[in-house]
């Protein structure tokens, strides 16, 4: 069977990829488990990684076009992406060459004389990756990239809307010297998934997407296998009355409409404080109303399409639920085609409207007034879902009071709620997510400690 890759822009075929039988799923990971028990030594893995990176430096531009053509991602920030993901790889060889045990003090009494003890790093074994259309490159080389480094084989499933991203990340790796059994792209269905990842062999189990998958296939994984999640939010901004605003919309569109809000910490609740609302109001408009929006696939374009046409028929009935029921449309609040949607900024959505309590994944904003910091805060914390918040404030001491108070697992000062080096530790609270992410820490989430107890008598 062929699965069709289509534009999210123009709903044109761009390529038919085979899809995996699941009568063919345990034979995957017969492979996988049997390469386990065969690592490559830390050596070859650096060399096959230098030698990707090699490889993939001048394909930058041909990489970014597909991520672009699947995944409807504007050009500029496609490239990015693929920069981003060649400097993740190289932050993962960085880590394997510091990656190191430790020494366990003995001698401290009479039970630990005559003892050296110390820890070493080895391959946890079969990892699983599910990811997610968003990054189609760079989330990819965030699962494969750090089980390739620590050891680990790895089946990798991506999105079916964007798998063509994940496929030339993987014949890069071929290419550099990767065996295949290392690393398998299983584009397989929905029954095939929970079958791959449910499978006693696998020791590590990566998932990046929607809360409800994830944490339902957590449920179904066997005893003792090691997850992250990484799932999504409605992340909060504070403006503070003494924020500087002609510092503040550049970074809030950037954060709010970058991949038409198609990411787990776009900017989504904005608080502005009464006595700048207004002002705040007025710019924001006017830069949400001149972004560009069309063909991902051209330079000029600032943001895209959503991945699917349901999509941007769901995005649009919420922002007409949240007008009905009393929000003021600043700019935008329409479709410009089944597969685009205007970039839109609401005015006092109610608390309760889906706009203001679920991930939107959309090119939508909404903007409150507070009169307290306490209840901008009281406002931000409400949901279930706690990743990135952000606040834009001069005065350290009102800084340092949102910053303790937010339940987030980062908070930006004066920086939108997107921000992220890939080195960084990214994680959920609550329910939006499990585990940190980041590749250094996924890469010591893929390898477990051995500790080693020496008993000589030349140590008493």
């Amino acid at each position: 069977m062929k699965l069709e890759v289509v534009s999210p822009y123009d709903l044109s075929t761009i390529d038919a990829l085979d899809v995996v039988p699941n009568e063919k799923v345990d034979g995957m990971l017969a492979t996988a488990a049997a390469a386990a028990k065969e690592p490559l030594s830390k050596a070859e893995r650096i060399a096959i990684l230098q030698k990707t990176i090699a490889l993939a430096r001048p394909q930058v531009d041909a990489l970014a076009m597909t991520i672009a053509q699947e995944g409807g991602k504007p050009l500029t920030d496609a490239i990015v992406e693929v920069n981003r993901g060649i400097e993740g790889i190289q932050n993962a060889i960085e880590t394997l060459n510091t990656m190191a045990g430790k020494e366990i003090p003995m001698g401290l009494n009479a039970a630990s004389e005559g003892r050296l003890a110390f820890t070493t790093h080895e391959p946890i074994g079969v990892v699983v990756a599910v990811s997610a259309f968003n990054h189609p490159f760079n989330l990819i080389v965030h699962q494969v990239i750090p089980a390739v480094a620590t050891g680990c084989p790895v089946i990798v499933k991506p999105a079916q809307t964007t798998p063509l991203s994940c496929r030339n990340l993987v014949n890069l790796l071929i290419e550099a010297g990767l065996p295949e059994r290392y690393c398998q792209m299983a584009l397989v269905d929905n029954e095939g998934a929970e079958a791959l990842v449910t499978d006693p062999r696998v020791s590590f189990f990566s998932f990046i997407g929607s809360a409800k998958v994830g944490w339902h296939l957590r449920s179904k994984l066997a005893l003792g296998v090691r997850c992250a999640l990484e799932h999504g939010g409605a992340a909060p901004v504070i403006v503070a009355k003494d924020a500087a605003m002609d510092t503040i919309i550049a970074p809030l569109v950037k954060g709010g409409f970058y991949h038409a809000g198609q990411v787990c910490v776009s900017v989504q609740r904005i608080f502005v404080d009464n006595a700048l609302k207004d002002e705040f109001v007025q710019t924001l408009t006017e830069a949400v109303s001149g972004l560009s929006v069309g063909d991902p696939t051209l330079a000029d374009t600032e943001v895209g399409p959503l991945i699917l046409p349901r999509e941007t028929d769901r995005v649009a009935n919420w922002v007409d639920d949240a007008a009905n029921d009393g929000a003021q449309i600043l700019c935008g609040g329409g479709k410009i085609s089944d597969t685009c949607y205007q970039p839109t900024a609401l005015l006092e959505p109610k608390p309760d409207s889906l706009v203001s309590t679920s991930e939107i994944f959309g090119p939508v904003v909404c903007v409150y007034g507070y009169d307290s910091i306490d209840s901008a805060i009281e406002q931000a914390n409400s949901l279930p879902v706690a990743f990135q918040a952000s606040v834009f404030v001069q005065d350290i001491d009102t800084a340092l009071y949102a910053t303790k108070r937010l339940a987030a697992a980062s908070v930006m000062i004066n920086d939108h709620t997107a921000f992220r080096v890939d080195w960084m530790p990214f994680a959920g609270h609550r329910t939006s997510g499990l585990g940190i992410s980041g590749i250094p820490f996924t890469m010591e989430d893929m390898s477990q400690e051995k500790q080693i107890v020496i008993r000589s008598t030349s140590l008493l």
